[in-house]
């Protein structure tokens, strides 16, 4: 073990052991810059490592030293096996905590992942009639941050589903193809306002912001439809979150474009909560890679470290120039899922780590750093 690690446990175990009994609240960074990090406790019980040009250590902190200021970390209600859960959220709250991280949260409120494809709900509430639903999510949503408030982690962020284009909690709060009805988006806000009310009710004097997450960052007029719905009922939120990969979702330019327009008219402050590029089409292990085609690229945008630097620099600058300073936080998804023994990845050419863990130059451009 080098002096480096000896030096990052050393720290941690510190940071840990201190009273914690009034701490001076730290204020949040004008601008967030994460990522997307919740394999990393599945990677790191299989043996994955990382390192940077120090040597090998903590990633959490890595990362902090080269420009990450917060970590998302994804959460299940009852996921098949051990990671993804509340206690695995709770473990790795603390763990940023110590780090001195701002901490944002993302609740599928489903068993596995939740997405525009697929937004499954809990096997737990099948059964429950429309308004036990709702009573079942104010309540769980309450339980989960007392959880974290109980230790003292109470999220700065949290977003109500996890890419809700077609809504959440299906078939309930479903709204695409023959779901869009003025009904079922009666019936989404009500279940985003259960979890609204939820939160902050158990957050109290720590209210986090509450953030909608919508997928297709780079397309304006479909962002413009769903968050009409949201306004026009009324449902109080604070900021907007976005994914963006070219690959599914449009261009920079387009992506710019709707920054712009979605701040100005709905006078909130947007996020791109999720984006990546491949630095490699090369492979380590034999689970194909979403992102492994010349069809996934941006055009000038090549699939090498410096196409994936350049990218990045690229999205990092639209973000930080959003007219008004509006545009607050960028993330990485899943920068950290290296594909290790027990532990295949999807995501291996596209992580901001090499294949044996190595942090690659790219990381850099992500956080703006020269």
């Amino acid at each position: 073990m080098n002096s480096r690690v000896v030096l990052t446990l050393v720290s941690l175990a510190l940071l840990v052991g201190c009273t914690r009994s009034s701490p001076p609240e730290a204020e949040a960074p004008h601008f967030l810059v994460g990522g997307d990090i919740s394999f990393l406790p599945e990677i790191e019980d299989h043996g994955g490592t990382y390192s940077d040009s120090g040597g090998e250590g903590d990633p959490v902190l890595l990362m902090k030293e080269h420009g990450f200021n917060s970590i998302r970390l994804k959460l299940w209600h009852t996921p098949d096996g051990s990671y993804n859960t509340l206690d695995q959220v709770r473990q790795m709250a603390a763990r940023i905590d110590a780090a001195g991280m701002h901490f944002f949260l993302d609740i599928h409120y489903s068993d596995w992942w939740a997405d525009p494809q697929k937004q499954i709900k809990p096997a737990a509430w099948d059964d429950l009639s429309f308004d036990a639903l709702v009573d079942s999510v104010y309540q769980y949503s309450h339980d989960v941050i007392a959880s974290l408030r109980s230790q003292g982690t109470v999220p700065s962020m949290v977003q109500i589903g996890n890419e809700i284009r077609p809504g959440m909690l299906w078939p309930e709060g479903r709204v695409d193809g023959d779901y869009d009805t003025p009904e079922q988006w009666d019936r989404l806000v009500t279940l985003l306002e259960a979890g609204r009310r939820g939160i902050l009710d158990a957050a109290a004097a720590e209210p986090p912001k509450i953030m909608i997450h919508f997928d297709n960052g780079a397309k304006n007029e479909i962002c413009r439809y769903f968050f009409d719905q949201l306004v026009e009922r009324g449902l109080d939120f604070d900021v907007i979150g976005l994914s963006f990969y070219p690959k599914w979702h449009g261009t920079l330019d387009e992506l710019r474009h709707n920054l712009a327009d979605l701040t100005s008219r709905y006078d909130k402050d947007v996020y791109v909560v999720e984006t990546a590029y491949p630095w490699t089409f090369d492979w380590r292990d034999e689970q194909g890679n979403i992102l492994g085609s010349e069809a996934d690229l941006h055009e000038g945008y090549p699939p090498t470290v410096e196409g994936q630097s350049a990218f990045l620099s690229a999205v990092h600058t639209i973000v930080r120039n959003v007219p008004g300073g509006r545009g607050r936080g960028l993330y990485y998804w899943s920068p950290e899922w290296i594909a290790v023994e027990g532990v295949p990845s999807a995501w291996e050419n596209a992580t901001l780590f090499d294949f044996e863990g190595r942090m690659l130059p790219s990381m850099e451009a992500f956080t703006g750093r020269d």
